[in-house]
């Protein structure tokens, strides 16, 4: 007993006793962290049997049904380019396509998906923006006017 008042009476017996108490209290929980350094690997099996993945047939896509937009929208890439000129982008999304046609007032993004009846992706989507700062145009607005370039 005499020792622990001998800490508690002076500032640096104070400051021990803290510092004691502080890893008194910090021990258990960093022992908890503690790993066992034991790890376990898989047994190797039977060789389990690894599937193919089941191919299912494109799903028709829902086509977009805009005033305005009856040339754009179930054309093909070729039809496309022949509208609109060429293509600004390019790109190809797994079976998808989308291409991007550019004027001074809007920018035309026409996204082209596989059909069942199609040999080629078909546009059954259009989305457009205005060049100088993105914000949404009226569609078939867009479409008139880079048709009219």
């Amino acid at each position: 007993m005499n020792s622990a008042r001998s800490l508690s009476s002076s500032p640096a017996g104070l400051s021990r006793l803290r510092v004691l108490l502080g890893l008194a209290v910090l021990a258990p929980l960093l022992a908890a962290c503690a790993s066992t350094g034991t790890t376990t690997t898989p047994r190797p099996g039977k060789g389990a049997a690894i599937r193919e993945p089941v191919r299912a047939a494109p799903r028709d896509p829902t086509f977009q049904t805009i005033p305005g937009l009856e040339g754009v929208i179930g054309a093909s890439e070729s039809q496309l380019l022949r509208q609109f000129g060429a293509a600004r982008l390019n790109v190809w999304e797994g079976d998808a396509r989308k291409l991007q046609f550019t004027g001074k007032a809007c920018v035309l993004d026409v996204f082209l998906y596989p059909t069942a009846q199609s040999k080629e992706p078909l546009a059954s989507y259009v989305d457009a923006r205005r060049s100088s700062d993105g914000q949404d145009v009226d569609r078939a607005a867009c479409v008139a006017a880079l048709k009219g370039r």
